[in-house]
């Protein structure tokens, strides 16, 4: 049981890896800066906020894959 405890546990953290890479954690660190540096106002909703990534780099492309 040990081994597969660790596994999962290796796996899971890969996982978490692997989402901090593509960048599926984002919205989550924005939220934590945002609420962190003590901004006034609503923060955006994800979808605001992904809107908003997708077209800065669709307006300032920088190297990414495709």
């Amino acid at each position: 049981m040990i081994s597969i405890a660790k596994g999962l546990k290796g796996f899971r953290g890969f996982a978490a890896y692997m989402s901090s890479l593509m960048g599926a954690d984002a919205y989550r660190k924005y939220l934590e800066h945002f609420t962190s540096t003590g901004h006034s106002g609503p923060a955006m909703t994800e979808r605001e906020f992904w809107r908003d990534r997708m077209d800065r780099q669709d307006s300032n492309p920088q190297g990414r894959c495709c």
